[in-house]
């Protein structure tokens, strides 16, 4: 894929760990739920950037 969309996604699964971090701190389970939730969502779309950058080649 193109290395903007990738940027995009580890940007969100970076911004993931530091919502969780942040919701841990504080005790606030929203944030920490949020931030898993942006981490596996992150990951999951390389992972699929991944997959069709294999069946290309």
């Amino acid at each position: 894929m193109s290395v903007g969309q990738t940027i995009r996604h580890k940007t969100q699964a970076l911004k993931g760990r530091v919502t969780e971090r942040i919701g841990r701190t504080t005790r606030n389970r929203r944030l920490q739920r949020q931030g898993t939730t942006d981490q596996i969502s992150g990951n999951l779309k390389q992972s699929g950037d991944k997959a069709k950058d294999a069946f290309r080649r």
